[in-house]
């Protein structure tokens, strides 16, 4: 995934430019690459889900002024799951609760992550995870994948 980052939001270049280079060690690396043989919501892969969520998240915390970085990051890695949930069953329990911690191990296989970015994989799924989130950027990043599956799935509905 050499290329540049392919995001369709209007944003000022500068920001756009930040934002890759928060996730740049992420993007290239060949398992984050591999989320996009996976369907997430609708027809949206995995890896397009996590970016519109990492890109948000980085855009919510910087205008905030909270950890842009980590949030980026996090968001990318949030469903570092690497599986069809919708076919595949490798796991005991039901996914929504059980790939927060999947994504977070196979997150701390691949990369050196900081509290707040693992605080942002495992909780991302609160309040189901019951735990609250430890960062205000994982708040963030929660609020944000919500938003964003929500308007991926009634997207993909109003297709069909």
């Amino acid at each position: 995934m050499g290329e540049k980052i392919k995001l369709n939001k209007k944003v000022d270049l500068s920001s756009k430019e930040e934002y890759e280079r928060c996730v740049s060690e992420l993007i290239n690396h060949e398992m984050v690459e591999s989320m996009k043989d996976f369907i997430q919501h609708g027809d949206i892969t995995c890896l397009d889900h996590c970016l519109s969520v990492s890109y948000y998240s980085y855009l919510v915390c910087k205008k905030f002024g909270f950890d842009y970085h980590s949030a980026a990051r996090g968001g990318l890695l949030h469903d570092f799951f690497l599986y069809d949930w919708h076919e595949e069953r490798t796991y005991d329990g039901l996914h929504g609760f059980e790939h927060p911690n999947i994504a977070l191990n196979n997150a701390n296989k691949y990369f050196n992550l900081n509290e707040i970015e693992k605080d942002i994989i495992k909780k991302h799924m609160w309040p189901l995870t019951v735990k609250f989130p430890k960062y205000k950027e994982a708040y963030v990043v929660s609020f944000v994948d919500k938003y964003c599956a929500i308007l991926e799935t009634v997207n993909g509905r109003r297709k069909r």
